[in-house]
C-alpha cells in the first residue's frame, strides 16, 4: 500500500477539513493509499485546536508522532539570532530529531498540509514532501494570512491555491496542480468598495474579522 505522511501544526477546522477530506477520499478509494502517520509540531494540551485535530487522528487510529517546537526551542535555550541556511539554528536541530522520531516510518511521499514551519533542506532531501500553499503560482508567499494581507494590499483581481514539491526555497518548489479564481464580482465587489473607504493602512492591522480578508478563504 501507497504510504503517506501527513505533516500538521493542526491549527484549526481548517486542517482538520484537510486531514477528513483525505481521509474520506481513502476510504472510497479514491486515493489508493492509506496515511501511514500524522506527525504535528504540537503536543497533547499545548492548544485546544490542536487536541481537537489529534482527537481526530486517534478516532481514525492513524499514528500520531508530536514534538512540540516551541518545547523544543525553550529546553534547547536557542534564541532565533543564530541563523544557517535562512533558518534560525535550532529550526535544523528540530527538524533532525523530527526524522530520528519518524525513522520507523517509510513514507513515499508526505503532505504538508496546514504544517506552519519552513522545511530545512535536510528533511526535504529525506523525504519527498508536497505542500498545500494558499496562493496561485507567481502570487503571496508565507501563511494563508499573510497571504490574504498581500492580496488585499495589492488590490489584486484573483487568487487561488497550489500543490507543490517542497524544496529548500520558501513556496518555489515545481507545480503538482494549482487552480486560480476571480476575487472581483460579486460577492467581492461591495466589500472592495468598503475597503476603499477606509484610510489607507496595511491590510493587517486591520486583523482577520475584516470580511475581505475571509472571504477568499
Amino acid at each position: 500500500m501507497y504510504q503517506l505522511g501527513w505533516f500538521s501544526t493542526g491549527r484549526g477546522q481548517g486542517s482538520r477539513d484537510l486531514l477528513q477530506a483525505a481521509q474520506h477520499s481513502i476510504e472510497l478509494g479514491e486515493i489508493k493509499a492509506e496515511i501511514a502517520f500524522v506527525f504535528s509540531n504540537r503536543e497533547p494540551g499545548e492548544s485546544k485546536e490542536s487536541d481537537l485535530f489529534f482527537k481526530l487522528v486517534d478516532d481514525y487510529r492513524i499514528p500520531l508522532v508530536t514534538i512540540s517546537c516551541q518545547r523544543f526551542k525553550a529546553r534547547k535555550g536557542i534564541t532565533d539570532s543564530l541563523q544557517q541556511e535562512g533558518l534560525p539554528l535550532w529550526r535544523l536541530d528540530y527538524d533532525r530529531e523530527v526524522m530520528s522520531k519518524l525513522q520507523g516510518f517509510h513514507p513515499d511521499l508526505c503532505v504538508l498540509a496546514g504544517y506552519m514551519l519552513i522545511v530545512g533542506k535536510e528533511m526535504c532531501h529525506r523525504y519527498n514532501m508536497i505542500n498545500l500553499h494558499p496562493a496561485a503560482p507567481g502570487g503571496p508567499k508565507g501563511t494563508w494570512q499573510e497571504a490574504a494581507w498581500q492580496l488585499i494590499d495589492n488590490r489584486a483581481e484573483e487568487t487561488g491555491a497550489m500543490m507543490h514539491l517542497v524544496t529548500p526555497e520558501l513556496d518555489e518548489g515545481p507545480l503538482v496542480t494549482y487552480c486560480t479564481f476571480s476575487i472581483r464580482g460579486e460577492p467581492f465587489d461591495g466589500y472592495w468598495r468598503e475597503w476603499e473607504k477606509m484610510p489607507s493602512i496595511s491590510a493587517q492591522s486591520r486583523g482577520e474579522t475584516d470580511p475581505l480578508f475571509k472571504l477568499p478563504r
